[in-house]
């Protein structure tokens, strides 16, 4: 089970508009302190957290931050009406279009999907599953 994961940031503010327009509406809740941004999903009363935490970060050697080549991070959306709004928040709130909100034909027929770059360059999907809405064959 994947418990974290952490991209860099050489711009923390820059990056906190970016995120806080859609990790918010997919009910992760953000800590901030001086180490960055650090976006957890709540845990139901009693039981222990909900994995993976995400972190925005600067680089812990001073170098500027970079994407990786060949990584992206996705986050699951409740709906494809979800993932077109997230998709506008995130690009309004200063990210990039990598990929317009849609259906792919190289995946599932309910597989709805946007791409996009942080500004930072690193890539992110929203996406939706969901057998109950319309899928791609109509």
């Amino acid at each position: 089970m994947i418990a974290y994961v952490t991209v860099g940031a050489d711009d923390i503010p820059r990056a906190k508009r970016f995120y806080s327009a859609f990790l918010p509406a997919l009910n992760y809740t953000l800590s901030e302190g001086p180490e960055g941004l650090s976006y957890a999903l709540p845990p139901p009363p009693g039981q222990a957290p909900v994995l993976p935490d995400f972190y925005v970060k600067p680089t812990y050697d001073g170098h500027p931050a970079s994407a990786g080549n060949g990584a992206m991070i996705a986050f699951q959306a409740h709906s494809q009406d979800q993932v077109r709004e997230l998709h506008s928040a995130a690009l309004a709130a200063g990210g990039f279009d990598e990929g317009q909100p849609g259906f792919r034909a190289a995946y599932g027929p309910h597989f709805y999907v946007s791409y996009l770059r942080d500004p930072q360059g690193n890539k992110i999907a929203l996406f939706s599953s969901d057998p109950n809405e319309q899928g791609r064959d109509g």
